[in-house]
């Protein structure tokens, strides 16, 4: 695809991405929850009942799961929670300009085991930049894998990270995902946000 078709592409997605949000809570929250590769929205769900008083939402690349997640939310009748069928550094962009994240969630991203598809892991540098961007002062950014490489590699990032710091601190909240369930074991990590630069 043609640079400029696809940066056009990017652009109406963006568009798009910030009417959805315009539209979905009229008077935004300030603070905000995020998953992201939220599956079918089990664990955020859970979350949203256990939180009622904090606003979630969940981003997924695939549109059938945000169609599953998105009735279970219908479902549960929870109005804290909404799910979106978008790229993560695409809906950060999105996201009205106010919005700060408090917790972040990516549990069991796909770790891309082959060395030449590394550069596909969300964890990245780069993502984790623009996630502490729009993370407030003491954000906690909480991941979890069943991948070891992977685990070692975001933990060797994060420790040396300008914008995180790893804690050790209890799992803020325990809901057994899919792919936890199908794991023989997992390994976390929580890392908090030095907040946005000024």
């Amino acid at each position: 695809m043609p640079i400029e078709e696809a940066q056009a592409l990017r652009s109406a997605r963006l568009a798009a991405l910030r009417e959805e949000c315009a539209q979905l809570w009229g008077n935004w929250p300030t603070e905000l929850t995020l998953e992201i590769g939220c599956g079918h929205g089990h664990f955020l769900t859970a979350y949203a009942q256990a939180h009622p008083k904090e606003h979630c939402l969940g981003v997924d690349l695939l549109a059938d799961r945000i169609a599953r997640a998105r009735k279970k939310a219908t479902r549960a009748g929870l109005a804290n929670l909404a799910f979106f069928h978008a790229d993560a550094g695409l809906l950060l962009e999105a996201l009205p300009p106010a919005v700060r994240l408090t917790r972040v969630f990516v549990l069991f991203p796909d770790p891309w085991p082959k060395r030449r598809h590394h550069k596909n892991r969300i964890l990245q540098d780069p993502f984790l930049q623009q996630l502490a961007g729009r993370a407030g002062q003491g954000a906690l950014l909480c991941f979890r894998t069943d991948y070891e490489p992977y685990f070692r590699e975001v933990e060797t990032l994060l420790a040396t990270h300008s914008a995180w710091r790893p804690v050790g601190a209890p799992w803020p909240f325990e809901f057994e995902t899919v792919f936890q369930s199908r794991a023989d074991a997992h390994h976390s990590l929580l890392a908090k946000a030095a907040g946005p630069p000024p």
